[in-house]
């Protein structure tokens, strides 16, 4: 069952000598607003890890596959159109028919139409946790239209500006035959770091949204915990000491909600207590206020 409530939410996370979320337009550096130097994270790239908690923590259990599976992960290439079709083939679809299943003639071969296309959705909904979670388009090839998710997530912002440090890379080993040793050893490539960074990001979790693809408060705990522990399972030389520190949860007894959420979200801060630059999780002090809530909110504190 659908969940019953809205929820908003605050993650606070950190990095230490590595970088949360290189722009590949720029170099792989960093992301960074350039008006005040503060850092960014995307939502593509945290609902990116949210989707890898999941992949591997319930990679074989029905109802919580993922549709837009990393490589990484799982050692294997996904090609979404067939993930679409074969959703098709399991429904006993023949998309190659002159007419659907309502009986009308098919406009072109191999792509499905009228009721095909939402009964495919229901089916990709009940099965793909990230689709019942954040939505996707599966209009492509064999067509299984659109899904708006209900949970949605914001850019990530550091609450101070960040210093990007560069690092010189060295090899010592050659690779090719046909070139020279020194040719191929000595500095051949920078990596970038953030000393330190305390970035928030927030969330929405729609009630309405969750009836049309049936997020449902199993799911709903499940990414929590994928929020809570996300970076415990994403480790690399880039991003070794990375850390949920926070994860605040506003619950309205409603569907639509009881307070606006930026009113809610005022009511969590952070303020750094460390005279000089920040270089540790302690040096900031996250100040909650919990004091007349709004009528029918209550505050959830998951982690922090």
């Amino acid at each position: 069952m659908a969940i019953s409530n809205r929820y908003d939410f605050v993650l606070l996370f950190d990095v230490k000598d590595g970088n949360p979320n290189g722009d590949p337009d720029a170099g792989n550096l960093p992301r960074i607003d350039a008006e005040t130097g503060r850092g960014l994270v995307t939502d593509v790239c945290l609902k990116r890890k949210v989707r890898n908690f999941v992949q591997l923590t319930h990679s074989n259990d029905p109802g919580l596959y993922i549709f837009v599976k990393s490589k990484e992960i799982s050692g294997e290439e996904t090609v979404l159109n067939r993930v679409i079709r074969e959703a098709h083939e399991e429904l006993g679809h023949d998309l190659t028919a002159k007419v659907d299943a309502d009986g009308r003639k098919r406009e072109k071969d191999g792509k499905a139409q009228g009721s095909e296309v939402a009964k495919a959705r229901k089916f990709l909904c009940d099965n793909f946790f990230d689709i019942r979670t954040f939505g996707a388009v599966m209009s492509t090839g064999p067509n299984a239209g659109q899904v708006r998710g209900p949970v949605q997530i914001t850019f990530a912002r550091s609450f101070d500006p960040i210093v990007v440090s560069e690092h010189s890379l060295t090899v010592s080993a050659a690779r090719m035959e046909e070139k020279g040793y020194d040719e191929q050893v000595g500095i051949q490539g920078r990596k970038f770091t953030v000393p330190y960074g305390l970035y928030m990001a927030h969330g929405f979790v729609s009630a309405n949204l969750a009836d049309q693809t049936g997020f449902n408060e199993n799911d709903l705990s499940l990414l929590w915990q994928a929020l809570s522990s996300m970076f415990e399972h994403d480790r690399s030389a880039a991003r070794g000491l990375m850390a949920t520190r926070g994860l605040y949860v506003f619950k309205h007894d409603s569907k639509l909600g009881n307070a606006p959420a930026h009113d809610l979200f005022d009511r969590v801060g952070v303020k750094k207590i460390a005279q000089g630059p920040a270089r540790q999780f302690s040096d900031y002090q996250v100040q909650i206020n919990e004091q007349n809530m709004p009528e029918g909110v209550v505050l959830q504190r998951v982690l922090g």
